[in-house]
Formats: C-alpha cells, sequence, structure tokens
C-alpha cells in the first residue's frame, strides 16, 4: 500500500486514486476535456470532485502528437489562474496538480496552490524539473515519452517496449530519488512514442512495472488506440476506454488518470467488490 505526502497531508493510493483531466488550452485532441471560462473550469471541477475525483489534474498546453508548443510564461498565464482557483475552490477536497515540463510553472503552481507535478517528459525537457522539486515535498509523475510532442509518432520503433520503457523508469525513479523526491509516480506514456501495437503490449504485461514499487498511473483515457482500433472517434470512446482501465486495474494500475470521473469510480468500485468476492471463496 503506497501513501502519499502533499504538502503534509497523507493520502492512501487504496483502493486507486482517480485524476480528473482539466485542459486549459483549446488544442487536447478531446473536446469534452477543454474548459475556457472560469464559470466553465469551476462547474467542471465540482462535478468531477462529486463524481470521486481524488485529484485535478490542469493542464496549459496540449502535448498531443503534432501539437505545439508554447512557452512557459504563456503556460503559465493559462494555468496559474486556474489553480488558485480551485485551490480555493475545493478547500483541500481534491488535491490539485500541475501537467507541465516546466520548472518555474511547476513551482509558480506549488506557490499558489498545487499539490502535485505531472510531467510527461519525467525531466527530459526542463532540466531544472527535478532538482527543483526536490525539497518541495510533493508527489512527482514521471513519464515516459520517446521524443517530443511534436514528432513523437513519426518513428515510434522499439526492439521491446517495455523493456526500454522499465529501463527509462528505472534510471529516471533513481534520480528523483537521489534529488529529494520522495513521493515517485511512474507512468509508462501510453501513445506518447508508441503506436497501438506498444499500448496494448504496455498494458499486457503492465504488471512488469511493479518491480520498480512506485505508484503506477495509467493514462489511457480515450486515446487513439481505442477509438481508430474500433473506428469511432475520442467522442465515442468511453466504453473503450472502460474495457482497458478495467485491463489495466487488474494488471496493477494505481491511479487512472480520465476524462470521465463517474465512469472510472465506479470500475474501481466494481474490482474492488470482485476481488473481495473472490478473496471470501472456499480454498
Amino acid at each position: 500500500m503506497f501513501t502519499w505526502n502533499c504538502k503534509g497531508k497523507f493520502l492512501s493510493l487504496e483502493p486507486p486514486l482517480v485524476m480528473g483531466i482539466m485542459n486549459v488550452n483549446p488544442d487536447s485532441f478531446y473536446e469534452g476535456s477543454r474548459f475556457e471560462s472560469p464559470d466553465a473550469i469551476r462547474a467542471a471541477a465540482v462535478r468531477m470532485a462529486g463524481e470521486g475525483a481524488d485529484i485535478l489534474d490542469v493542464g496549459g498546453q496540449s502535448t498531443r502528437p503534432d501539437s505545439a508548443r508554447i512557452n512557459a510564461a504563456e503556460e503559465l498565464q493559462r494555468v496559474l489562474p486556474v489553480v488558485k482557483m480551485l485551490a480555493e475552490t475545493m478547500n483541500d477536497a481534491v488535491l490539485i496538480s500541475v501537467d507541465t515540463y516546466h520548472s518555474s510553472v511547476a513551482l509558480a503552481c506549488l506557490e499558489a496552490g498545487a499539490s502535485m507535478v505531472n510531467d510527461i517528459s519525467a525531466g527530459e525537457m526542463d532540466p531544472g524539473m527535478i532538482p527543483s522539486l526536490g525539497k518541495r515535498n510533493v508527489p512527482y509523475v514521471c513519464m515516459h515519452m520517446k521524443g517530443v510532442p511534436e514528432t513523437m509518432q513519426q518513428d515510434a520503433r522499439y526492439d521491446d517496449v517495455v523493456t526500454e520503457v522499465l529501463d527509462f523508469l528505472i534510471k529516471k525513479t533513481a534520480q528523483c530519488r537521489l534529488a529529494g523526491i520522495r513521493d515517485v509516480i511512474v507512468d509508462p506514456g501510453f501513445g506518447f512514442g508508441k503506436n497501438a501495437r506498444h499500448n496494448f503490449e504496455l498494458l499486457r504485461r503492465l504488471s512488469e512495472f511493479k518491480i520498480l514499487d512506485q505508484p503506477l498511473m495509467v493514462g489511457l483515457s480515450r486515446k487513439s488506440t481505442i477509438y481508430r482500433t474500433l473506428g469511432i472517434t475520442a467522442a465515442e470512446a468511453l466504453n473503450g476506454t472502460t474495457v482497458l482501465h478495467t485491463l489495466a486495474l487488474l494488471n496493477g494500475a494505481d491511479i487512472l488518470r480520465v476524462h470521465d470521473v463517474k465512469e472510472a469510480r465506479q470500475v474501481i468500485r466494481l474490482m474492488d467488490a470482485f476481488r473481495e468476492s473472490a478473496s471470501g471463496l472456499p480454498g
């Protein structure tokens, strides 16, 4: 069982947690996750909290394949008011996470009320990220990404995707520990420099990442592996998302990063009931 220390507040990861996605940018791949006006952001946050979100993850720029990068100043202009508003609105009912690879954005948002940092690059896009968080006493999500969002899908090749991602995360968790980061979350990075075959292989062998002895976050919600496999759109991919969330939980996921909080929480509750039933059967 894992427990986080978030600025002095302790949070258990049993049962698995749900992280709700809050995109404050106009370019994220799923339109239903984009929130622009303060009223829409506040309403979405209250709804997600009521549906069972443990964390709200605020992102100021899209990192979908082929997305255009924005600088730290523009990103901060988008996310900082939102983090401040959510910290006041939620009043510790849920944790606020900032989804950024800029250390300056991360630090400003932590000062404004965020309690964790979700970095798609695991410090690769800003070498100052990991050292700057060493004494901040907040959880840090280390995700694997091959390349950068603008080009990561152009040449997604691996001899063994699980081995390569695992090796990367072993090195990154060690780097975080040396920097003083106590609570490290690992994320295999579904869809980030990986095609559908790679993503299914990661999901099939997800339990191998438990060797890291760190909480395991999974971001599969409405992604192209689902909607392209089924020949549908991201807007139609909720049912497929639920299927893959079930498989992820069976294989050891501790956190689901999702667009649809209510449905993800239902999957977790059913999985808990299933496991409790199975443990009570006669041997």
